[in-house]
């Protein structure tokens, strides 16, 4: 069934004029016809069956039938601190982040990436970022967007990070502890193009983040959040 996410309070029983982007997809794009339903969600939990009850040349309403609570979302809260990469590997990292069920992306420079971006480029940018996480939830069922936060210096962030597990994705003999009982919040640093230097791991081991190797093999930055995220949750579905 097609989900869409509106950006308003939802409520059941109510006739809703839906935004213009939803009534172009589904109405323009889908040829959805009046008496389809549809799953909507406003990004505060759960979910709503919508009839659609009318097409206008310009806009479409909905009749809301009812609300199923299920959120999708991981045993765990993970937040990941992301050093910005170049081009698509940023969308596609932020993407399967979204699909496999992140709370939080923390947008980071570092010394071997440092992206300085401009005010108005830098807004445009997270705007950007923040429509592939909701795009994501849509497709995969989740019904809390993830906040893609704007860019720190990767040493402020290890430093204010309060999560109860840290995590550094690199090669390293470093054993994380995943024995019983597991936390309830895990922060993941991974680093951008060229990975992080000595001076930032040192940093990060320093605030208590501990290496994390997934096998054997060195992970690019777009495909690190998808395999951690994967392994944590296998992790905790065994635990």
């Amino acid at each position: 069934m097609n989900r869409f996410f509106v950006q308003q309070g939802l409520s059941i029983g109510e006739d809703l004029c839906l935004p213009d982007e939803v009534t172009h997809h589904w109405c323009r794009v889908l040829r959805a016809k009046v008496g389809d339903v549809a799953i909507l969600f406003d990004g505060q939990g759960g979910e709503y069956a919508a009839t659609l009850t009318q097409i206008d040349k310009k806009s479409a309403k909905v009749h809301i039938n009812d609300f199923n609570p299920i959120n999708r979302t991981p045993m765990f809260q993970a937040t990941i601190g992301l050093v910005i990469s170049k081009g698509d590997r940023m969308d596609y990292a932020i993407q399967k982040a979204c699909e496999m069920g992140v709370s939080h992306i923390q947008l980071l420079t570092s010394e071997r990436c440092q992206e300085p971006l401009k005010y108005e480029r830098n807004r445009k940018k997270i705007a950007h970022w923040q429509g592939i996480a909701v795009a994501a939830c849509e497709q995969c069922g989740l019904n809390k967007i993830p906040t893609i936060a704007p860019a720190k210096t990767l040493d402020e962030w290890v430093a204010s990070c309060t999560d109860e597990l840290k995590l550094v994705l690199a090669l390293s003999d470093g054993k994380p502890d995943f024995h019983h009982p597991l936390p309830n919040t895990v922060a993941l640093l991974i680093g951008g193009e060229g990975g992080l230097s000595p001076r930032e791991m040192a940093l990060a081991r320093s605030h208590g983040f501990i290496p994390w190797t997934i096998g054997e093999r060195v992970l690019r930055t777009e495909t690190a959040p998808v395999v951690a995220l994967t392994a944590l949750q296998i992790i905790y579905g065994m635990a």
